[in-house]
């Protein structure tokens, strides 16, 4: 694992993130800047991970959002090559962690430890303290190990030894994790599963990825020669323009139904009000990353189930599993039921 060193003072992120808030709108100019770059993004990240143009675009609205991403799906897929794609492109850093049965929590929070030299405890951080953490197969640890990150994801903080360290900003978890039909995983408890923004399945290739992928070079080859695209003051104004982007009171209206609908069944749990929050805020980022002044039903239903499925007790099922045929989600189900306009 490799540790990313704590800057005592975080003057500059600090008013780098006042001066953010303080504005009230990015200008027409930051706005089209912004828009070409996400273009070149999202080109450059679908040459890597092929056939994935929804999953990737989902991805990168999660990050702007501000969210955290739950990557679910068996190994081999491409779960790691797209977050260290996200990673390399935003310009963020990185730090991958991977999660085994044996873990303590001070493994990825850091630990205290007696200098000898100076006669006293000193903080040693933990791979925690990046911008982009990879938890790799998080269901493999325990759930002690596992709500080691509740707080980091919550308060984007770490509290060690009664003392709190920021984490460094922006903050994201991209956590992967294998189906529960596999020995040796933990499932998520319902307060780490609520942390994460978008919870999203990449899926087995189309028959024309597969061939490229067969013939072509190697994946983790050509991440090395990724650039990026973005930088850390670009996520930020980014994460900015999405709080800005419209939602008119129909759409509105049409997202509280939805919402209702989730919580007019016995069958599961209705979405909390942090949920419905969520469901607006990555609906907000799905429009700024297709180029929309405002949000439009599209934007709702294009992030709907990647909200809300594993907030209502959907469980990630292979599609070998089913035979080869996708099950209809919960979220899928209550889309079809509910009218855009009443």
């Amino acid at each position: 694992m490799s540790h990313a060193a704590i800057d005592p003072d975080s003057s500059t992120t600090s008013q780098l993130t006042t001066q953010l808030a303080d504005t009230a709108a990015l200008s027409a100019a930051d706005y089209q800047h912004n828009q070409q770059k996400i273009a070149q993004l999202l080109g450059q990240l679908n040459h890597i991970v092929l056939d994935k143009p929804q999953v990737i675009k989902l991805a990168l609205s999660g990050i702007l959002a501000g969210g955290h991403l739950l990557l679910q799906d068996l190994p081999g897929m491409g779960k790691t090559t797209l977050a260290q794609g996200l990673a390399q492109l935003l310009g963020l850093s990185f730090n991958r962690v991977q999660f085994t049965n044996d873990m303590l929590p001070a493994d990825i929070l850091g630990m205290s430890i007696f200098e000898q030299k100076n006669q006293r405890f000193e903080f040693r951080p933990g791979p925690i303290f990046t911008q982009l953490l990879l938890a790799d197969e998080i269901n493999r640890s325990s759930p002690k190990t596992q709500s080691a990150l509740l707080e980091a994801m919550e308060e984007r903080q770490v509290t060690q030894d009664g003392q709190t360290y920021a984490l460094p900003q922006p903050f994201f978890v991209i956590a992967t994790q294998n189906p529960l039909q596999q020995a040796g995983v933990y499932p998520l408890p319902e307060s780490q599963l609520d942390r994460f923004l978008l919870c999203i399945s990449l899926g087995y290739p189309s028959p024309a990825a597969e061939r490229e992928l067969l013939r072509g070079q190697d994946r983790r080859e050509l991440l090395k020669g990724l650039s990026a695209v973005l930088d850390t003051e670009a996520v930020l104004l980014a994460q900015q323009g999405v709080k800005h982007v419209y939602v008119a009171d129909v759409v509105l209206d049409y997202l509280q139904r939805l919402v209702a609908k989730t919580r007019a069944s016995s069958e599961y749990h209705g979405l909390s009000p942090r949920g419905v929050l969520s469901l607006q805020r990555a609906a907000q980022a799905y429009a700024y990353v297709s180029g929309h002044q405002e949000v439009a039903p599209e934007d709702i239903q294009a992030v709907f189930a990647a909200v809300t499925d594993h907030r209502l007790g959907q469980r990630f099922v292979p599609a070998h599993v089913t035979g080869g045929q996708a099950m209809q989600t919960i979220a899928q189900r209550i889309l079809a039921e509910v009218a855009v306009i009443v």
